[in-house]
């Protein structure tokens, strides 16, 4: 890495709302002389709880890997969107129509340039769940902060994994929401002994395919998201599996300062329950005011 880093890396806010808020991404060209432990620097140096690392000459299909200070991630949502509007703006682009490569899956993804940023929709995938053991829910409750009192009447706790396990953890309203303070070290602890990445808590109006929801990541050392996309995506694939609904605008970063929207989808397909995760982002020429954002 040559020069200061604002000439070497673009910071791309991710699932913005309304233009403003949004994960602050770091993104730039990958080099074949990386090391990883570079990357991890990149990541530190940058200011950003993650970075997207772009193949130059990956053509329709670029290869993006993502890194956290602490190590590689198979995947990550938020740092797609973000990758997906950096090839839009560096190649000068209206619209395109790309696959991606990530994590030894490829996957179609989409870019198009609106009045109030660069919309992006990428395909998830398979998104499997399935039902968690009560040890293990009473146990990441109680790392939460959340009693059984506090959870919603016409949902479940479930684990979601479009490769990586998660969470899901449902709460009767937004004062709740935004009232949990997790034990982080006794929730890190948990979720490192299950192989969970971490918990999405959601709650969800009643009147619309809307919601708001946090995601506590300690494990991978990111305490709290502004943005995880991938979990919405989950969230999706399980109101289409326990109710048939078939998407979702999800709200989150509101207690990091940053509002920012997810909007996901999901389907039956031969493979199961498929999810499509889109949001919005803003392309920024420097790495300020950056906080943490979205895990995988």
């Amino acid at each position: 890495m040559t020069g200061s880093i604002g000439n070497d890396v673009t910071i791309v806010d991710a699932c913005t709302r309304g233009g403003e808020g949004g994960s602050p991404t770091a993104v730039l060209v990958d080099d074949v002389t990386f090391s990883d432990s570079t990357r991890r620097a990149i990541v530190r140096r940058a200011g950003t709880s993650h970075a997207a690392f772009v193949d130059p000459d990956s053509g329709t299909t670029p290869t993006v890997r993502f890194f956290t200070a602490s190590g590689e991630l198979t995947n990550c949502g938020h740092g797609t969107i973000a990758a997906q509007a950096f090839l839009l703006h560096s190649r000068r682009l209206r619209a395109h129509r790309l696959r991606q490569r990530t994590g030894g899956r490829t996957f179609d993804t989409t870019a198009v340039q609106r009045d109030n940023g660069i919309e992006v929709w990428f395909d998830q995938g398979p998104v499997e769940l399935r039902s968690c053991t009560a040890a293990a829910r009473d146990s990441l409750l109680a790392a939460l902060g959340i009693g059984v009192d506090d959870l919603a009447v016409d949902d479940v706790p479930c684990v979601a994994s479009p490769g990586t396990p998660r969470l899901l953890v449902p709460v009767r309203t937004p004062a709740i929401l935004l009232s949990v303070r997790p034990d982080l070290r006794r929730l890190a602890a948990d979720c490192r002994r299950l192989g969970y990445l971490g918990c999405f808590v959601y709650t969800l109006d009643p009147n619309r395919n809307a919601g708001a929801a946090r995601m506590f990541a300690p494990a991978i050392e990111v305490g709290e998201d502004v943005v995880n996309a991938n979990s919405t995506g989950c969230l999706a694939a399980h109101l289409f599996a326990t109710r048939g609904q078939r998407g979702v605008d999800v709200e989150q970063g509101h207690a990091a300062g940053r509002p920012s929207s997810v909007f996901a989808t999901a389907s039956g397909t031969t493979q199961g329950i498929s999810a499509r995760v889109g949001g919005m982002a803003t392309i920024r020429s420097r790495p300020t005011d950056t906080v943490d954002g979205d895990a995988s």
